[in-house]
């Protein structure tokens, strides 16, 4: 669950980002893929951690 709203967070963070700098729909595809992967990596090591030490 914190994956999936991590990668979605970071999706909607890179899609707006390209939208405010002028980026058409490719642009805006490529902001949001890469913080989306970023953001859900993060997630999932956050996840991790909090399942070993609960």
């Amino acid at each position: 669950m914190i994956v999936i709203f991590g990668a979605l967070a970071g999706a909607a963070w890179g899609g707006y980002l390209a939208k405010k700098r002028g980026g058409n729909r490719l642009d805006i595809a490529q902001y949001a893929a890469s913080p989306a992967i970023a953001f859900g990596l993060l997630a999932l090591f956050a996840s991790i951690v909090l399942a070993r030490v609960l």
